[in-house]
């Protein structure tokens, strides 16, 4: 079980980095781009740590403003409901 979860997570988080490169490029392109609310969408289904990391690697989507507050949100609450599962009761 733990298997596959963990396969699920690297897919995931692999499929955000790509969709956010792939915003990148239309980006540059000027072609239509990827809505926020997707990429958003991503993070808070588990692709959180890609769309931090693409977004450090591709240098893309780091100032945009609401969707870096959205984005710092998202990931805290994730964190947070971590925390909460893994501690003692």
């Amino acid at each position: 079980m733990i298997y596959w979860l963990i396969t699920a997570a690297i897919v995931l988080n692999g499929w955000t980095m790509l969709r956010f490169w792939q915003d990148k490029q239309r980006a540059i392109e000027g072609l239509r781009r990827i809505p926020e609310s997707d990429l958003l969408g991503l993070a808070l289904i588990g692709g959180s740590p890609g769309a931090l990391l693409a977004r450090h690697l591709f240098r893309h989507k780091t100032r945009k403003q609401p969707f870096s507050t959205y984005l710092l949100l998202i990931v805290m609450i994730q964190v947070g409901v971590g925390i909460g599962l893994w501690l003692p009761r």
